[in-house]
């Protein structure tokens, strides 16, 4: 597994797909520990991710990796993430769809190899490209879907977190913490 994904990450440091390999600092493959029972997909990466090479390294990624530890999981033990997008988008823009389409080889490959149990969607560019027919993360976040390999669920993107502060029922913050308890509960059930 380990080398597979080391082949497919030197594809991608070669990649010249689309323009955003023009004006990357890095690309940024992945973190986390490969396993295969959950994968976390985000969105694209922003500036810190470019700088670092890594996925969720801003304050995003800290608060994902405190949603993350409230439940008693981690990137470091549990938790392989990845994005859609490999390069950041310039200014932190959505992803266009060209720049989507030729991105989407490595992410097939990423989740063929790691055949996950799991899948969360983080955000919207990922809920788009992962399940097309679904267009709000709003109206889909919290469900379960049938995936290739196994589950997926649409989650909150911890920056729509980070701008939406209250705690009270029914809000962002509040459905985040009923949706990574489910997810723990599904971890948990999982079989090696």
């Amino acid at each position: 597994m380990f080398e597979e994904l080391e082949d497919v990450k030197k594809q991608c440091l070669n990649c010249t797909s689309c323009a955003l390999s023009k004006t990357r600092t890095n690309i940024v493959f992945s973190d986390g520990k490969p396993n295969n029972k959950l994968v976390l997909v985000g969105e694209a990466p922003g500036y810190w991710e470019d700088m670092k090479g890594r996925p969720f390294v801003g304050r995003a990624g800290q608060l994902l990796d405190k949603i993350f530890e409230s439940v008693g999981l981690s990137r470091e033990r549990d938790v392989y993430i990845c994005n859609t997008i490999k390069c950041r988008p310039p200014d932190n823009r959505n992803p266009l769809p060209d720049e989507k389409i030729a991105c989407r080889k490595f992410l097939d490959m990423q989740l063929e190899i790691l055949k996950p149990k799991i899948i969360l969607i983080c955000g919207s560019v990922a809920l788009n490209s992962l399940l097309p027919e679904e267009r709000g993360i709003t109206s889909v976040r919290g469900r379960w879907f049938d995936g290739r390999y196994g589950k997926m669920m649409p989650i909150f993107h911890p920056s729509y977190l980070l701008r939406n502060d209250s705690r009270e029922k029914g809000s962002p913050k509040w459905l985040m913490w009923q949706d990574i308890k489910e997810i723990k509960r599904a971890y948990d059930n999982l079989r090696d």
